[in-house]
């Protein structure tokens, strides 16, 4: 199975950083796992909510450039379909039953995800109802991708 995760900004941080490596390497024995970092829309100091709205609309508009039609589309949302870890694995294991070869995770900027990008995702997922900083939902998102492999195998990790 190939897993996009498909994010707006780069990791800053070393902590960050080196947490995504991990568990980059740990699910290269299950899965191609691609990670596309996309460039921030500037967002002027004060910005109204036509401003906002703008640069949702232009970080959207490169995040639906790298999304192949034949992708299977999970946005990271609020307001999404929670799951558990078993649930999730079960929903990638049956993708993979049903021949979906490509499932592109979608984090989006500090601001959220465009209506456009919502609209294409085939399942709106929440982690939570709190948000969390784009840096920590990509090691978070990783880390339950390697759970759900974990679980699907029956290998020993998830509890």
């Amino acid at each position: 199975m190939n897993i996009n995760v498909i994010c707006i900004g780069k990791l800053k941080e070393r902590y960050w950083q080196d947490a995504v490596k991990e568990y980059a390497k740990r699910l290269g024995s299950y899965c191609s796992l691609e990670i596309i970092e996309l460039k921030e829309s500037p967002l002027r100091a004060n910005p109204s909510a036509a401003d906002e709205l703008a640069v949702k609309e232009a970080e959207g508009r490169e995040i639906l450039r790298r999304i192949r039609e034949q992708d299977y589309v999970i946005t990271l949302e609020v307001k999404g379909k929670s799951f558990s870890s078993e649930q999730l694995a079960d929903h990638v294991e049956q993708l993979g039953i049903r021949g979906r070869s490509t499932v592109d995770f979608i984090i989006g900027g500090s601001l959220g995800l465009s209506p456009e990008v919502s609209r294409r995702a085939d399942l709106k997922l929440s982690f939570s109802a709190m948000t969390f900083p784009h840096q920590m939902m990509r090691v978070i998102l990783l880390e339950q991708i390697y759970r759900s492999f974990k679980i699907i195998r029956h290998e020993t990790y998830h509890k």
